[in-house]
């Protein structure tokens, strides 16, 4: 459960981030096929289009997580070191994030250029060019859960961790293109604080590094479960 609750906010400050916030509207436009202005005059939005791109992006995350899995189980016989080196991964991709080390290779991005198309089946094409092509740009992000799915049991696990990843991206997405007004006005006032979110965001996976090379982020989890009770539907 612990897991899941990182993954899901992990994909919430990926969200968040400098390199994926600011290009919202525009990818809420292109999927659209309508400029901003005509979007913002609209009282009801298509959100088809832009549900099936979150579901594009996610199935990209999701194949990366069942192989990230699949890779850990065949090193399970050297689960205490896998462990070990996960934590240390992860610490690494924290303290970039933090600024506290600045790996160039870590710092890259490619934008995927596709045509617009009107099928039913285009934003889901659009959606996983947006995972192949930005997945750089929120690597250490994703690359934490992704190396947390290669530490887990299962491959069915790993697939679920990935999930709630896409679903902390996904659904404030989709609601930015439901309510684009608020949305706008929500992304100008809050660029300002977009630095503040990524620190955070490397210290919760600073302590997660920590927590899983020391082999007690079960130990957090029994505690998160002490408190909230109903998490345990999801465990």
């Amino acid at each position: 459960m612990t897991e899941l609750i990182i993954a899901l906010g992990a994909g919430l400050i990926s969200f968040l981030s400098p390199c994926v916030l600011p290009l919202i509207p525009g990818y809420i436009s292109y999927i659209s096929g309508s400029s901003l202005n005509e979007l913002i005059e609209r009282k009801n939005i298509n959100l088809i289009p832009i549900i099936l791109f979150t579901l594009g992006f996610s199935i990209v995350f999701i194949i990366f997580g069942a192989a990230s899995t699949f890779l850990g189980q065949v090193l399970l016989q050297n689960s205490n070191e896998l462990r070990i080196a996960a934590g240390l991964v992860i610490i690494i991709f924290s303290l970039q994030i933090l600024g506290i080390i600045n790996l160039k290779f870590l710092n890259y991005e490619k934008r995927v250029q596709t045509k617009t198309n009107n099928n039913f089946y285009s934003p889901i094409v659009i959606g996983m060019a947006f995972a192949f092509g930005w997945t750089p740009c929120i690597g250490p992000i994703l690359g934490s859960i992704l190396v947390l799915a290669a530490t887990e049991e299962s491959i069915n696990k790993g697939i679920l961790l990935l999930t709630f990843y896409s679903l902390g991206l996904a659904l404030p997405f989709i609601f930015s293109g439901y309510l684009i007004q608020k949305f706008l006005i929500f992304s100008k006032n809050f660029r300002k604080n977009i630095n503040l979110v990524s620190k955070i965001g490397g210290i919760i996976l600073l302590i997660t590094g920590i927590l899983i090379l020391s082999n007690q982020l079960q130990a957090l989890g029994y505690y998160i479960l002490n408190f909230f009770p109903f998490l345990q539907n999801f465990g």
